[in-house]
């Protein structure tokens, strides 16, 4: 069993990490899903499709919810799942860097890999000393 990996982002953001991810590795080790909102969503129904696919990552180790915005709606659902049954722990500020380094920790348990995840979204900015 692993944790489940879930991106919440505006449109065509998921999608994209996803596609880079494989580039970088072929065959990802998690199961990673993305829920895209589209400017005019309906929040409730954008929260029960949410909660669809957080069930189906669900493996019994949890969900890693991973955010592209704090305080944006994408994030605002993914946040409010737990108020559904589901274990989650949600991390903003998705960027590549942060998905790879989920991947590479994959054993992880679920509270330690939301740690990993904020410390690979971090590590990944580089300001070139110029």
């Amino acid at each position: 069993m692993s944790v489940g990996v879930l991106l919440m982002t505006h449109e065509a953001v998921g999608q994209a990490l996803i596609s880079a991810a494989y580039h970088v590795m072929p065959k990802l080790p998690l199961q990673v899903e993305a829920v895209e909102v589209p400017p005019q969503a309906d929040p409730d129904v954008m929260r029960t499709l949410t909660a669809r696919h957080a069930r189906a990552l669900d493996q019994g180790e949890g969900v890693l919810v991973l955010a592209d915005l704090y305080g944006a709606t994408p994030c605002n659902i993914g946040l409010s799942l737990s108020s559904l049954g589901v274990r989650l722990r949600c991390v903003s500020g998705l960027n590549l860097p942060m998905l790879l380094r989920v991947l590479n920790y994959a054993e992880k348990p679920l509270d330690e890999l939301a740690e990993i995840a904020a410390s690979g979204g971090r590590g990944g900015i580089f300001i070139d000393h110029a």
